[in-house]
């Protein structure tokens, strides 16, 4: 039997089709991270470098397993992603706190830590479009500008609300600011690649102040729900979005048929 283009393409494609169900899933993940990082980091008392370690380990792990991998695996896809948004948590936090850098200084690093990666990554392949995304080489790119962008995610969400705003402003912010990359993708031509990544970065602040307001002590805004349970209903609902929501391998903004971004 003779394959469709799009069957084709899906067959090669290593990572999911951006809809809505796709932003739903990553913010969960992202808030997720922060969760279960802090579970590790704090409630169990490993302190940063061993959560690292532990995480970090976890994500090479599953990045190998995803490179190797001939087809798309929703689950495998959004294990790493979580792996990755868990080892930035804790990366975040050794830079900001162990290392002493502090907040501005953490997200400067992480920033150029990002634009490095993505330069090297267009450098190297000619494009930053993750609908390309299909070769080892492109996918290590991949997961190495996912993983430093959701370390600066970390660090971004807590100096934004250790400013001032707190938890709940953060996220308040953050959302706003993902509307305002909403506008701009129905409203405007700006790249749709550049938007997929500035989209991308946006939503692990927005996780990680709502995952802050969740598990911190009321006395610091938080709601002082135990990390261990805050992380296990989140990886139910990320579970339960598996089982429901449709996953499957596509284009993404920037491809032919222009991707969607909600």
């Amino acid at each position: 039997m003779v394959m469709s283009e799009e069957d084709r393409r899906d067959a090669l494609s290593k990572v999911p089709a951006v809809t809505l169900g796709f932003w739903v899933i990553k913010i969960t993940a992202t808030t997720l991270g922060e969760t279960a990082g802090d579970t590790v980091s704090m409630t169990l008392n490993l302190g940063y470098l061993v959560g690292t370690a532990i995480f970090a380990t976890l994500l090479v792990a599953f990045v190998a397993w995803q490179i190797r991998a001939k087809r798309f695996h929703p689950f495998l896809y959004w294990a790493t992603i979580i792996a990755s948004t868990t080892a930035g948590t804790t990366m975040a936090d050794f830079a900001d706190r162990s290392l002493g850098i502090g907040y501005p200084g953490g997200a400067t690093l992480l920033l150029a830590c990002v634009l490095a990666s993505l330069a090297a990554w267009r450098w190297t392949m000619g494009t930053v479009a993750v609908e390309t995304v299909r070769t080892p080489k492109a996918e290590l790119f991949y997961w190495v500008t996912i993983t430093f962008s959701q370390t600066l995610g970390t660090a971004l969400g807590d100096w934004v609300a250790d400013a001032g705003p707190g938890y709940q402003g953060g996220a308040l912010i953050f959302g706003a600011a993902l509307l305002v990359l909403v506008g701009l993708y129905y409203w405007t031509a700006v790249s749709r690649v550049w938007l997929f990544w500035a989209a991308f970065i946006l939503t692990r602040p927005l996780g990680a102040t709502v995952g802050d307001w969740l598990d911190k002590p009321v006395a610091d805004g938080g709601l002082a729900f135990s990390r261990p349970l805050a992380s296990a209903v989140l990886a139910a609902f990320i579970l339960a979005c598996l089982l429901v929501v449709p996953q499957r391998a596509g284009s993404h903004p920037g491809s032919s048929d222009g991707g969607r971004l909600p």
